[in-house]
């Protein structure tokens, strides 16, 4: 991960490194994906839910709530490589538009997104129910160069499944290419006026993985899936400050109040969302 190691990491704050002390906790106790994201999008564990079904989330999330703030309200955008990410956002509920499957553009507009609708179609659906992130990418960063959202949030998924399949070698070519994704993704804010200078970029996971030969699953019989990572870079997020080491800790639950935090609503999200676990504090 170039991108991660040689910017974020340099001029922004990586969080994570266990082995010193400074680590990252998932809360929930469960250690998988829904949970997980559920965790980190609203701010606190859920004991309902505890599974990876498509249940409408019972959970308001930092995205839903921006999203009904003046200012944001048609601004914030989802795109996701699970077919689950609509109910994790319950876009029935929240209006959010949280693309997870299928056309990356489901009413094209123009010949490019015609386009990048074919070249899905075209790709097989290998894993069933996750699209390969290369559509996904493509779908968040047109849609950010062409809708301009405030807030753009995408979930990606290939190194999951890669290691499920005890596949290493594409596992880690997964990783890269997620790193080349968040150097396309900075250098694509950096060069329009509308961002320069005034985003943020904040990076986490779901869950962790297991640690020696279990480094293919995750889920509450491996412990090392409790520990995860989480960057960021811009305003709001001081730096340089390279690898914070401990001893520290923070939660997955934190990272809700931290995208509050970042856009200067975390006193108004807290008191929505009383159960939300504070913003990280940044060493």
């Amino acid at each position: 991960m170039p991108f991660l190691w040689g910017v974020i990491a340099r001029q922004g704050s990586l969080l994570g490194d266990s082995a010193s002390g400074a680590t990252v906790r998932v809360t929930n106790g469960l250690w998988f994906s829904y949970p997980g994201y559920n965790e980190l999008l609203s701010g606190a564990p859920d004991e309902r839910i505890n599974s990876n079904e498509k249940v409408p989330n019972p959970n308001v999330t930092v995205l839903e709530w921006l999203n009904g703030r003046p200012g944001f309200a048609g601004r914030v955008a989802a795109y996701g490589s699970w077919d689950v990410l609509p109910f994790i956002l319950n876009s029935a509920r929240s209006g959010l538009p949280a693309n997870g499957d299928g056309p990356p553009f489901p009413e094209p507009r123009s010949a490019a997104e015609r386009a990048l609708n074919d070249l899905a179609a075209d790709l097989p659906p290998y894993w069933g129910t996750v699209r390969f992130d290369a559509v996904t990418m493509q779908g968040a960063l047109h849609h950010l160069r062409t809708s301009k959202p405030r807030v753009l949030y995408v979930m990606l998924g290939d190194t999951d499944e890669w290691a499920h399949e005890r596949r290493y070698d594409l596992y880690l070519d997964a990783v890269w290419r997620s790193d080349r994704f968040l150097r396309t993704l900075w250098e694509t804010v950096q060069g329009m006026p509308e961002y320069r200078g005034r985003t943020a970029l904040l990076v986490t996971t779901d869950h962790g993985r297991g640690s020696a030969n279990d480094w293919t699953d995750h889920g509450r019989n491996v412990p090392a899936a409790a520990r995860i990572w989480i960057a960021g870079i811009g305003p709001g997020i001081p730096g340089p400050r390279s690898l914070v080491r401990g001893p520290r800790e923070h939660t997955q639950a934190q990272f809700a109040a931290t995208i509050a935090a970042v856009l200067g609503l975390d006193g108004p999200f807290r008191a929505a969302n009383p159960r939300a676990a504070p913003p990280i504090a940044w060493p």
